[in-house]
């Protein structure tokens, strides 16, 4: 029996999609990469997952395992065609929390979405946010090692997960559920697989740490006057309420013309308009936290001193809400806009306003009147420099790859990354190579060939193959 019969076998119509069926799992969020496939399993179990590797495995057809397709690197579909794209969509079971533990189980296939409103009026969340929550799986943000807007205060997805299971390329099924912080036995596999984007192994289930929810939250948009005044409000909000931040996000008037005209619904609420803005957001667990009290001095005390220019805080959900979009639709402003080059960087916190200059001036001298997008997590130093091309003109010229190579090695000089957030995927794989040191590039090649010595499972994303580095 040939492998699609097997799968077709195995998996019944509602489990293996064949062509032209498999469209909407082809290409990439950003329609960059992607190729047809022999077709797209979709797996109810574990042990389908199991038998579908298996099956893959001896007839050396690789395989692309695939959540919600919501990364921006390529890493979620075929290189090349003929593969099988593995879909955790059906996975998407999610048990009662357990409060007394502070965690819940759930499946890889679960939509993030879906999980905070599985905990609503338990008292505690899982506190990983991001724009595309309503369709990013909890297997593709382990896959990606996903931060997020709050990620400054609780960490990555590597600090919020305690256990998973996965399938193992030959078909093994690890069961790594523990359901404890302190599990000092050997290797950490499991942060291990976290950020190894489906290339060592597949993920079918996750125990995911959970918070308190706050009882009372303060969200303030503040206007500065520049970007150093940005930097030194985010210093002060650390050392006046460091242990109540969630997320302190920065945001420039560039983008925010681009959202105001493209985006329906926006509404900004300053009567002044400034050069940058910061989005903080504090919380307590407590009433007798004066959390108001202490956004309301940070404020004054930045006012004082030239920082802040103008700012609001919140009085209700609803404007909260209208706060936050006013971040969150930076993408999508700048989409409605034409075309655009997306860089995913970080930086110490306090170097930003120095990475900023600096990019500045190097995109200028390689295409003149190329304008800068710059947003992102001014918390932990992750900023999303995206460009549009100069007035006038529909493309780049060509340096597509110019921008990357340089933006990523400025951020090197820096002690920081070319890749924050989205993983390495297909679309950075040879800035790894050009910028990381070959030690390093050797390293993930044999940490690859010890997990999946064919080389079968998502191949040509993250790491090279091992025989390339010496």
């Amino acid at each position: 029996m040939d492998l699609n019969s097997s799968l077709q076998s195995l998996l019944g119509e509602r489990g293996w999609l064949t062509p032209p069926d498999t469209k909407p799992w082809e290409r990439d969020w950003l329609n960059r990469f992607g190729e047809q496939p022999l077709g797209v399993a979709k797996p109810a179990t574990c042990d389908e997952v199991s038998q579908v590797l298996k099956l893959c495995k001896s007839a050396s057809v690789p395989v692309v395992p695939q959540g919600g397709n919501t990364g921006l690197a390529g890493g979620s579909v075929l290189g090349e065609p003929g593969g099988v794209i593995l879909s955790l969509s059906r996975l998407d079971r999610i048990s009662q929390p357990d409060i007394a533990s502070g965690t819940i189980e759930v499946e890889a296939g679960a939509i993030l979405a879906n999980v905070h409103q599985s905990l609503q009026g338990t008292g505690f969340m899982f506190p990983m946010h991001l724009g595309s929550e309503g369709s990013a799986q909890i297997g593709g943000l382990i896959a990606t090692n996903a931060g997020g807007s709050h990620a400054f205060r609780y960490g990555l997805m590597q600090d919020l997960v305690l256990g998973l299971e996965v399938v193992l390329p030959d078909g093994s099924i690890w069961n790594g559920l523990r359901r404890v912080q302190k599990d000092n036995a050997g290797y950490q596999l499991r942060k291990l697989f976290c950020g190894a984007e489906g290339t060592l192994g597949i993920v079918t289930k996750a125990i995911l740490k959970l918070v308190p929810e706050p009882i009372q939250e303060v969200t303030a948009l503040l206007a500065v006057r520049d970007m150093d005044a940005g930097c030194q409000l985010a210093t002060l909000c650390r050392q006046k309420a460091s242990e109540f931040l969630s997320a302190m996000e920065f945001f420039s008037d560039f983008g925010l013309e681009m959202a105001l005209a493209k985006v329906p619904n926006l509404t900004f609420p300053l009567e002044t308009r400034a050069p940058f803005y910061v989005l903080l957001e504090a919380g307590a667990g407590s009433t007798l936290v004066p959390l108001q009290e202490i956004i309301s001095a940070i404020f004054e005390q930045a006012m004082a001193d030239g920082l802040v220019v103008d700012g609001v805080s919140a009085t209700s959900e609803t404007q909260r809400r209208s706060l936050w979009r006013l971040r969150e639709e930076q993408p999508e402003g700048q989409r409605l806009s034409g075309p655009q080059l997306k860089h995913d960087i970080s930086v110490p916190p306090g170097l930003m306003n120095e990475f900023l200059m600096h990019a500045e001036k190097l995109c200028q001298e390689i295409l003149p009147g190329v304008r800068v997008n710059a947003f992102g997590h001014l918390g932990d130093g992750n900023v999303h420099f995206n460009l549009t091309p100069p007035r006038g003109q529909d493309g780049f010229s060509g340096q597509d790859d110019a921008f990357a190579v340089q933006l990523g090695r400025l951020a090197g000089k820096m002690d920081g990354s070319f890749a924050a957030e989205h993983g390495l995927g297909r679309a950075k794989v040879y800035l790894a190579d050009q910028l990381r040191e070959r030690s390093e590039r050797r390293s993930m090649a044999q940490v690859k060939s010890a997990f999946d010595n064919t080389g079968f499972l998502n191949p040509g994303v993250v790491s090279p193959e091992a025989n390339q580095i010496s």
